[in-house]
């Protein structure tokens, strides 16, 4: 299947969306338009269901989702249209991969949708590749399997959903091992992407403000240190997403910390995918003040409410 063209802004009431009583908000979710497995629109039925007043859409890389979403939100319920974005900083001579949450960015601002869309087409490459090394091996995976488990933009998850289906790995995560397509495996290829100081800049300069996605979770590989988000405030850093399921509670604890000290704004978020991840909508949450905060930072959108009945 074909990813879906990323359309305008959805028509937006002025605001934080904030909804009186009970304020349950989860800023970091993903739908079919990139690896998720729930359609935008059934996303927001289910961020609903779950109980939540704020969801925010942050598919890697594209904004795809956003139109779907907004047509299908329910009374009660308020969009924070996002992305999650690749990119990576040197540290030391060594390449680390990071994700900058970017919310409420103008999508029609030329120069971030051009990277965002060059970051998809080598994720598409990238995917390709991958395919050929597996088929060269002698695996059963094609690329016609792969683009058929891709309701979205095309990605090493589909390559690692067509190993599972040929048997040849158990689960998704046994995929990303080291003996697979894992970083340094034998069917590893790298990706393009920018650097995380551009990124903040073009995020910024999109009217968007961004949220360190996931910054100290040792469980995905390598993280930065300190240092590092330190500059990246410096660049334009609003926040880090302190409360991850992949945090532990020292991680937490030390982020915490550090955020105060920078004066960082401090989110929690499930990073909800659908059944390929254990953590459901809503796992984790964000403070109504921390939202209301990022709101009034952002020029390049507003959050779009559903319904009032």
């Amino acid at each position: 299947m074909r990813p879906h063209p990323p359309g305008g802004e959805a028509p937006h009431r002025a605001g934080c969306g904030c909804q009186h009583g009970r304020v349950s908000i989860d800023l970091h979710t993903h739908s079919t338009a990139s690896d998720g497995l729930v359609e935008p629109g059934e996303l927001m039925g289910l961020a609903a269901e779950a109980g939540l007043t704020v969801v925010a859409l942050t598919d890697h890389d594209t904004t795809a989702g956003h139109g779907r979403a907004a047509a299908a939100l329910p009374p009660g319920l308020t969009l924070v249209p996002g992305a999650e974005i690749s990119c990576y900083v040197e540290v030391d001579g060594r390449s680390v991969s990071l994700h900058v949450l970017a919310y409420l960015f103008d999508a029609t601002e030329p120069a971030f949708a051009s990277v965002r869309a060059q970051i998809r087409e080598h994720r598409a490459t990238r995917a390709r590749q991958m395919v050929r090394l597996l088929a060269d091996a002698g695996h059963p995976v094609t690329w016609e399997q792969v683009s058929e488990l891709a309701a979205g933009t095309v990605g090493r998850p589909h390559v690692a959903a067509a190993m599972v289906e040929a048997g040849l790995v158990p689960t998704v995560s046994a995929a990303f091992s080291r003996e697979w397509i894992g970083a340094s495996g034998p069917y590893w290829v790298g990706k393009w992407q920018p650097d995380v100081w551009q990124t903040l800049s073009l995020i910024r300069a999109a009217g968007g403000v961004s949220v360190f996605a996931h910054p100290y979770a040792s469980r995905r590989g390598v993280t930065v240190g300190p240092d590092v988000i330190e500059r990246m405030t410096a660049a334009g850093l609003t926040g880090v997403e302190v409360d991850h399921p992949d945090h532990d509670s020292d991680e937490r604890r030390r982020l915490r910390g550090l955020a105060a000290d920078l004066d960082l704004v401090t989110t929690g978020s499930s990073d909800f995918h659908g059944s390929s991840k254990p953590q459901g909508l809503g796992a984790e949450s964000t403070s109504p003040a921390t939202y209301e905060r990022l709101v009034a930072a952002a020029s390049g959108a507003r959050p779009i409410t559903g319904p009032t009945g």
